[in-house]
């Protein structure tokens, strides 16, 4: 680690439970973010700032004005841009050393079984069912960790899956592939701007605790707020006896 490195990441070498030992697995690792919009913004940028060596960030979106109301990692002057390429300017405008491989694509279960089978980590921050149980899919099928996020209006929920643990649930054992249920989006339902930063942030801290092995992860839990009342609350998940994507594992 370079003296700069030292100074930069200091406050986290600082604590005992990450240490020069712990910075330098994060310098090393490579963190794969599904989503550049409201969770993937604050994902993307703490990350970035933490030092995490790779971050390859996937979206196929443009920025819109309308995003920039909770989006923070673009700008006005980006509107127009591949919102892959406005992120990784901010993450190149906070930490020019984090190598960042921006990909303008909806990916399918292909290109996912390549992306993740590379990653030290998987932040699922998109906004649609299908892509969610694609990326657990994959998480599982390669054993990665997976730190999945979601807020629709005034609520929001975080959980990890890891299936390094062959006691963990799943995505899927808690969302069954299967389920009925009608898919609401930002665009008609609204979302209250600063929860999607709460829980993006979260994320990052998940997959940071990940990376240099710091603390309990939520694997195995599914934590839940509501964000009129400002109140989190947690629910214990088993993984399901008769689950199609981890029950083979």
């Amino acid at each position: 680690m370079t003296d700069d490195q030292l100074l930069r990441y200091s406050r986290h070498i600082l604590l005992d439970e990450v240490g020069i030992e712990g910075q330098e697995r994060v310098l090393e690792a490579h963190a794969l973010i599904i989503g550049a919009g409201g969770l993937g913004s604050p994902a993307a940028l703490y990350l970035a700032s933490a030092g995490v060596g790779h971050i390859t960030l996937v979206d196929d979106d443009v920025v819109d004005l309308t995003n920039l109301q909770r989006q923070i990692a673009h700008t006005t002057a980006r509107v127009g841009s591949p919102k892959v390429q406005s992120a990784a300017q901010a993450m190149a405008d906070i930490n020019p050393e984090v190598q960042v491989t921006a990909l303008q694509a909806r990916v399918d279960a292909a290109a996912l079984d390549s992306l993740v089978r590379d990653a030290t980590v998987v932040l699922d921050c998109s906004d649609n069912y299908a892509t969610r149980q694609a990326v657990n899919a994959a998480c599982v099928r390669h054993k990665k960790p997976l730190v999945a996020g979601a807020v629709i209006q005034f609520d929001g929920q975080i959980t990890v899956v890891d299936p390094r643990d062959a006691q963990s649930p799943c995505y899927a054992c808690i969302f069954p592939p299967d389920a009925e249920f009608e898919e609401v989006r930002c665009s008609t339902m609204g979302v209250f701007a600063p929860l999607v930063g709460v829980v993006g942030a979260m994320q990052a801290a998940e997959a940071l605790k990940l990376i240099a092995g710091v603390g309990q992860s939520l694997a195995g839990r599914l934590l839940m707020l509501d964000g009129r009342a400002m109140e989190w609350s947690t629910m214990r998940v088993q993984r399901h006896a008769h689950c199609k994507v981890c029950v083979a594992r």
